[in-house]
């Protein structure tokens, strides 16, 4: 086996060629040339197998749990919830976009979801208060790359699946670092929104206010609880707190709230399908590209590059940053993760990186390339959703990026923010 076949992936993905069909033909063609035909069969099953994990049962469960809620009025109590609370203080709604998205998070795991509900709901809002349409969009672009962040992540599980970790580990190590970025964010709103001069700013509720939002939201707010308490209290796996999600989303929407027909349900299953297949293939083919990952000399070559910066980790860990956020700016956090975390992964934990905390790491470095030109795809749904012009979006967008670029090293060099937490409960 050469390194070629990372060259013709790097160059298929380049002139453009969807990332599913890159992984494909690149190891394909390298075990090809090598003249090895029983590798093949070899590529095909490990690819199938793949695919039987227990664990990637979650993955489905969540995207529907997330789709069920956004299509009933989980969001829209949400939101509510979210004004009563933080809506009185300066950079209200902005705040208000923060907070909703941390919730929306904890429900779906989703920065594309929660930027569609948050995003279609407050950035017309926003513009109707006096705050500017750019601004509206920057901060609930920045704030919906959240989702990700806080558990329940697909993007963690996906990281996990790959590397043997605990998801149950994964998804209690990110709720310190998940709660830092809500908070900063809205110390950075607070201020911009004085330097900006925008100065609306909502009645202050009253205690009975809040009580009277919080009983009407309370189911909403209750999901997440049920999901991540379960998990973290060992009563299910993360994929049976999935498959629960999903069941209590469904009585909540159609028996409680009413806002979904039992008609709706089908079209909503079949979409969903087809988004999760779409992944999940996307993950098979990955299985095939590590498999000819692991015969090339290529993590050779990254553990001498790697080695080559000294023995100090966190040095070494500092440029795998760098590394990883360039890589975000251009790959989606899926694949990034499925094919870079088997390569960057082991000389790091080698070095005395705990693989828990590179994971955390990796999943939010590669998250904020959502909002990074020029592959952000939560970038251009808040411009379309803003009807601004990216250009404008990106230009408010920059201060938030640089914090969460902050952000990252510092729980890069702070690991307790990351292992505390799981260290705490027993992983």
């Amino acid at each position: 086996m050469t390194i070629l076949f990372f060259v013709l992936f790097l160059v298929l993905m380049l002139l453009g060629l969807p990332v599913f069909f890159a992984l494909a033909v690149a190891p394909l063609v390298e075990v090809i040339m090598s003249g090895n035909s029983q590798m093949i069969a070899t590529l095909f099953t490990r690819m199938n197998n793949s695919l039987e994990n227990f664990t990637l049962l979650a993955l489905p469960f969540f995207i529907l749990a997330g789709a069920v809620m956004g299509k009933g009025k989980i969001t829209e109590r949400i939101i509510n919830f979210s004004q009563v609370m933080v809506g009185h203080i300066k950079g209200s709604l902005g705040h208000v976009v923060i907070l909703s998205a941390t919730l929306f998070s904890a429900l779906t795991g989703s920065a594309v979801a929660a930027t569609s509900a948050v995003g279609n709901m407050l950035i017309p809002e926003m513009a109707r208060k006096g705050f500017s349409r750019p601004y509206a969009a920057a901060v609930t672009a920045a704030a919906t790359v959240l989702g990700p962040i806080i558990p329940p992540s697909g993007i963690m599980l996906i990281y996990a699946f790959t590397m043997n970790v605990s998801v149950g580990a994964m998804f209690i190590g990110a709720i310190i670092p998940g709660l830092l970025f809500s908070v900063c964010l809205m110390v950075l709103n607070y201020f911009l929104c004085i330097k900006k001069g925008f100065n609306f700013q909502q009645p202050k509720a009253t205690v009975k206010e809040r009580i009277a939002q919080a009983k009407h939201s309370f189911l909403a707010l209750l999901t997440p609880v049920i999901i991540l308490g379960g998990i973290y209290g060992g009563i299910f796996t993360p994929t049976e707190a999935a498959a629960i999600a999903v069941a209590y989303a469904l009585i909540v929407s159609i028996f409680i709230y009413k806002s979904i027909s039992i008609t709706k349900i089908y079209p909503l299953f079949r979409d969903v399908a087809v988004g999760s297949s779409a992944i999940l293939l996307m993950v098979a083919v990955a299985a095939g590209f590590a498999i000819v990952v692991s015969l090339s000399p290529i993590s050779q070559v990254v553990n001498s590059i790697m080695f080559s910066f000294g023995d100090n980790p966190y040095l070494v860990f500092f440029f795998v940053n760098i590394m990883l956020f360039i890589i975000g700016m251009f790959l989606d956090a899926g694949p990034a993760i499925l094919i870079f975390a088997p390569i960057l992964a082991p000389p790091l934990v080698a070095m005395g990186i705990d693989p828990l905390h590179f994971g955390i790491v990796m999943s939010i470095n590669v998250t904020i390339g959502l909002i990074t030109p020029p592959m952000g795809l939560v970038l251009f749904l808040s411009s379309e959703i803003s009807k601004v012009p990216l250009q404008e979006v990106v230009k408010e967008c920059i201060p938030f990026i640089i914090l969460e670029i902050i952000l990252i090293f510092i729980i890069t060099f702070f690991p307790d923010l990351c292992l505390l937490l799981p260290h705490l409960v027993g992983f």
